[in-house]
């Protein structure tokens, strides 16, 4: 052979090879107990406590009704102490496992020194980065959404500052356990599926998601070889109150099926959609053209179907 028949065998056999791996990888997420196993005693074996931002509704709710089912105490943060005791003392009566609770605005800046303050002295073992936001509920484009100076810096505070502060403040001790003894701990950082692609009518929101993804995947490439596991976790949908309680389907999950999925890809790598209908969501989505994606037309359909599915 020549070698430009060389150079394009070669090429075809690359080509062919990095698709096999995709698609291999792909596989794999249809059975994640069978490539992705996790040890009875994976959970505990992390340390004693699970912190959970945004507890006391949706998915944070679940994660911490989850975590508590599976041996540890749990600590969980809202701005809503109500909510938070009542959720709470289910908690504790369900599962029998210690809850505190942290009352914390997450939109706000300067709650962190009294965060860390509570927090001082637990073996936590895990932190779930729950709490964010949406600028607004019904979808609009940015110059639109409604007092917007202050949707900003909310959106900024709880969607990407409250992430990096409650990794600053409880990464440390997953680190570096005592003198000798090599670190553990899971971070789990929840970004949205949204953010799988550049996303208008969701700019601000799904820009803040996409900054997850990359501190979640950075920080894990910093932190695998101490023992730490950080995770972005990106749901599609999933039937919360920032969604208005959408109807579950096979795409729109419940929060509790969703978190229970999701665990069980905990060692699937730095990212996961948490399910295999999101997962192939998520691959469908980025096989769009993003002339489609992006169009008027596709802008003003997602905004009616976001809006019968609310109800407005």
């Amino acid at each position: 052979m020549d070698f430009m028949e060389v150079f394009f065998v070669s090429l075809g056999t690359a080509v062919i090879v990095f698709y096999g791996v995709k698609m291999v990888r792909f596989a794999k997420m249809f059975h994640p107990r069978v490539w992705f196993p996790q040890p009875e005693s994976f959970f505990t074996s992390m340390g004693e406590w699970a912190v959970v931002t945004g507890g006391s509704d949706g998915i944070g709710r679940a994660y911490a009704f989850e975590l508590a089912g599976r041996g540890l105490n749990v600590v969980i943060l809202s701005r809503t102490k109500d909510k938070l005791d009542r959720v709470a003392l289910e908690i504790e009566e369900t599962t029998g496992q210690k809850v505190k609770v942290i009352v914390a605005d997450f939109t706000e800046d300067d709650m962190y020194e009294c965060i860390e303050a509570k927090l001082k002295g637990l073996n936590i073992g895990v932190l779930v980065n729950n709490v964010g936001i949406l600028p607004s509920h019904i979808p609009c484009k940015f110059l639109q959404t409604k007092d917007l100076e202050q949707k900003i810096t909310e959106v900024i505070n709880c969607n990407v500052k409250a992430l990096v502060k409650m990794c600053q403040i409880v990464l440390p001790g997953m680190e570096i356990r005592c003198f000798g003894e090599r670190g553990k701990g899971m971070i789990v950082n929840i970004s949205s599926g949204v953010a799988s692609v550049p996303s208008p009518i969701y700019t601000m929101y799904c820009a803040s998601k996409v900054f997850v993804e990359r501190f979640s995947q950075g920080l894990q490439a910093e932190y695998k070889a101490k023992g730490v596991m950080i995770q972005a976790v990106a749901p599609f949908g999933v039937s919360t109150p920032m969604t208005g309680y959408q109807k579950p389907n096979m795409v729109t999950l419940t929060a509790e099926d969703f978190v229970r999925s999701s665990l069980e890809y905990l060692l699937a790598g730095d990212k996961t959609y948490g399910s295999i209908c999101h997962t192939v969501l998520g691959w469908m989505v980025k096989t769009v053209p993003k002339q489609i994606l992006h169009s008027e037309s596709m802008q003003d359909s997602l905004l009616e179907y976001v809006k019968k599915r609310l109800g407005k």
